[in-house]
């Protein structure tokens, strides 16, 4: 690990099995942060994520842990503080990318796509501040999506849960600012990421297109991730930016 720029720090990264989530823990484990690796059930694939940042010479913690409950996000940030001592940074990245027509949807399905996008991004904030307090130097990145902005066929539910996260974080760095905790929301597209061969490509995957010619890598945007929470980003908060190839110009 050569660069250290978040030594001494603690990060939790929500969602962080595979994807877009373990790249942002293995980068900020790279940067010198310690790593808290949330997944929802799936104990391999964190212990396979804690292993790879271990294996680096990082230090990791497996959290098995549902965003969408309040109880199980205080016990988490307990667990990262009983651990590492500190929490720094919070990295929102859980989501559910469901497509369903909404003649089809049921409020049930609606209300569980919001209910791990923006209210886990809240449970969790409420989880974390009194320790991002303490930090000096805390920041919260959620991690948003390019549907959110454009729309999607079948995604109404996606895309009004990403949209959401625009609005929790402006409030956010009003409100964490004399706390010196920077807020920003990050928005990923086009990513290659292994997807269910079962089901079709995302509709907006299809009719949206990059001005460089090519799909994202989850590292693209890993490493945007691993600015914000450095010493370099303190003077940003509240902003929105993107990580898509100029797909949508923001």
């Amino acid at each position: 690990m050569h660069n250290k720029e978040l030594d001494g720090r603690v990060a939790i990264v929500t969602g962080a099995g595979r994807n877009i989530g373990r790249a942002i823990a293995l980068q900020l484990a790279d940067g010198g942060a310690a790593v808290v690796v949330n997944v929802r059930s799936n104990t391999a694939e964190a212990d396979s994520v804690v292993k790879e940042i271990e294996a680096a010479g990082g230090r990791a913690l497996a959290v098995l842990g549902d965003v969408a409950d309040a109880p199980a996000m205080a016990r988490m940030a307990e667990a990262a503080v009983a651990r590492f001592g500190r929490i720094d940074y919070l990295i929102n990245n859980a989501a559910l990318r469901h497509e369903k027509p909404v003649d089809a949807m049921t409020f049930a399905e609606w209300r569980e796509v919001l209910g791990v996008v923006l209210d886990g991004a809240f449970h969790c904030v409420k989880a974390c501040l009194p320790h991002l307090r303490r930090s000096g130097a805390g920041a919260i990145v959620n991690i948003g999506g390019m549907s959110a902005h454009t729309g999607s066929k079948n995604r109404i539910h996606v895309t009004t849960a990403k949209a959401g996260l625009v609005g929790l974080t402006r409030g956010l760095a009003h409100d964490l600012a004399a706390d010196n905790i920077t807020v920003n929301y990050l928005s990923p597209g086009l990513i290659g990421t292994p997807r269910d061969p079962s089901q079709p490509e995302p509709q907006h995957h299809s009719i949206h297109h990059t001005l460089t010619g090519k799909r994202g890598v989850p590292d693209d945007v890993a490493h945007m991730v691993r600015f914000l929470c450095g010493p370099g980003a303190r003077y940003i908060t509240g902003q929105s930016l993107h990580a898509n190839g100029g797909a949508f110009l923001g």
